[in-house]
């Protein structure tokens, strides 16, 4: 079967409900980024990381997957599909994609503090005072400012045995993962679905200005 890469980002997941990762005044729920989502951040106030994560666990079993992570499912049975998404919530593989690939993270997973591969599955409130068999403090799985990207080579080398690739709901513009495309072969299929797209269409890139859950549609009646 031929390999469809896709990566995705909080767009797709917007029409479940989650809202995406930051608006334009740069807050994520009302929160400066930095304080929610970067190391100094947790350091400087864990409590308040801790409940920010909280309130985002709770309201993602509050969501389902869209038509979108649907048909990306369903699109197993005539592709092998490889799902590369930038979000941290867990709708593609509830709506039934097998290989998802998460290079930010995993809201329902914490890690230690101290061991990064110290990796618990988590659906329940995070505290203060939860900590992992060897007594250190218990974090979000995310990947947050300023941390490496642990998966970043893997993603890489995925998209180096693409035979297509499908860019659905993300602007491509949050580094390492904007740069993935330009591993994939030269002169393989690409599209981008995106209702306010950056790009052009190209020989080799076709762009389809639409939402994630319209633009599947359309995807899935050209290729």
């Amino acid at each position: 079967m031929r390999h469809l890469v896709v990566l995705t980002g909080a767009g797709i997941s917007a029409e479940s409900g989650l809202k995406t990762f930051r608006d334009a005044n740069g807050l994520w729920e009302g929160h400066d980024v930095m304080s929610v989502a970067s190391p100094e951040g947790f350091f400087a106030n864990p409590e308040l990381v801790l409940e920010f994560y909280n309130q985002r666990r709770k309201q993602l079993l509050e969501v389902n997957p869209n038509k979108a992570h649907l048909e990306l499912a369903n699109l197993e049975q005539r592709f092998k599909i490889t799902i590369i998404t930038q979000n941290v919530d867990d709708l593609h593989e509830r709506a039934g994609s097998s290989n998802v690939l998460h290079l930010h993270g995993e809201l329902f997973k914490v890690r230690s503090t101290k061991n990064e591969t110290s990796i618990l599955d988590w659906k329940k409130d995070l505290n203060l005072g939860d900590l992992d068999q060897n007594g250190n403090q218990l974090r979000p799985h995310i990947v947050w400012f300023g941390e490496p990207v642990p998966l970043i080579d893997k993603a890489v080398k995925i998209c180096q045995s693409a035979d297509k690739l499908l860019i659905i709901g993300t602007s491509l513009q949050v580094y390492p993962a904007a740069s993935l495309m330009h591993y994939v072969p030269e002169h393989i299929a690409k599209y981008f679905i995106d209702p306010n797209p950056s790009i052009s269409s190209t020989k080799d890139l076709t762009v389809i200005a639409e939402t994630a859950t319209k633009g599947i549609d359309t995807f899935i009646k050209i290729i």
